[in-house]
């Protein structure tokens, strides 16, 4: 389980649920319901984490919960 912050909102645009991970830069993935957006994007963070690993690109340290204004 990893412990970055995900945001899950619909999109009309897409018709189908997003899951966003601010942290990690393009990190996104969606699905047709909300828990398989989620789904998705815990296998995206660590394809996204494993990717940078290989190419010796920092990782940035999990802050929790982020403060957006």
């Amino acid at each position: 389980m990893n412990k970055y912050e995900i945001i899950v909102y619909w999109s009309e645009d897409d018709d189908a649920f997003i899951a966003e991970v601010p942290e990690l830069a393009g990190c996104a993935a969606d699905g047709k319901t909300y828990d398989e957006a989620l789904g998705n994007v815990e296998i995206i963070i660590d394809e996204w984490l494993e990717t940078a690993k290989e190419m010796g690109r920092s990782i940035p340290e999990p802050k929790g919960r982020l403060v957006f204004a």
